[in-house]
């Protein structure tokens, strides 16, 4: 039995975290924290909830992608692949959130001490997710940050429609088709998560701690830096 891609999996995991966390509480950039000063400045100007998750999602990824990266350092030192833990890691948060979502859900965005402890465990699993892959996973699209790979894919097409008899053209072909499977991945999830929130806003949360899961068993041989 041919196992699911790992890149795959957190591309899709991406999209549908971010989507369900942005809608469930208050517009939280779950997934990346570039967004989150936006909605930051907006939740100041209008006088919305949900500032204090957005005000702790910046410092709570960084020190968690620190953390992690420091634990993978240790893991490789000891001639261990850092991969699989982090993983364990990962969806340990993420079983968490839903277990705390199937308990106090369905949020609503509020300032509540539960709506933020649930908001900055998926920022860091995110976060894990994020370190992960741009250490160990670099042979991959990124899984989250779609802008740099929407932009490559752009350039890409350019030149191949520029100089088709290009020796680059290959390579440029083989980037726009890894990395536009990744963006298309992560626009399903994205799809899902809102889909999710729509229809069952409380049991949408136990899906990324399933994918997480799985994950465990998915192949990262391709991927692997």
């Amino acid at each position: 039995m041919k196992h699911p891609s790992l890149p795959t999996l957190l591309s899709f995991n991406g999209g549908y975290v971010d989507t369900l966390g942005f809608l469930s509480l208050s517009g939280l950039f779950t997934a990346h924290v570039t967004g989150n000063f936006v909605t930051l400045g907006a939740t100041m100007a209008h006088g919305l909830d949900g500032a204090w998750s957005k005000l702790l999602a910046l410092p709570m990824f960084c020190a968690i992608v620190f953390l992690s990266r420091l634990a993978c350092l240790m893991l490789q030192g000891r001639n261990r692949s850092p991969i699989r833990p982090m993983l364990v890691v990962k969806l340990m948060l993420l079983t968490a959130v839903t277990a705390m979502a199937f308990i106090y859900g369905p949020f609503n965005g509020d300032n509540s001490t539960i709506t933020l402890v649930v908001a900055l465990a998926m920022v860091s699993a995110m976060a894990i997710q994020n370190g992960l892959h741009k250490a160990h996973l670099a042979k991959a699209p990124p899984s989250t940050l779609m802008t740099g790979t929407t932009t490559q894919i752009m350039l890409d097409l350019a030149d191949i429609l520029a100089n088709p008899k290009s020796d680059e053209i290959a390579a440029a072909r083989a980037r726009v088709k890894k990395m536009g499977a990744a963006v298309i991945t992560f626009a399903v999830g994205c799809g899902a998560g809102a889909a999710g929130f729509m229809l069952a806003p409380v049991v949408a949360f136990s899906l990324p701690a399933i994918l997480a899961f799985i994950a465990l068993f998915a192949s990262s041989a391709t991927a692997e830096s």
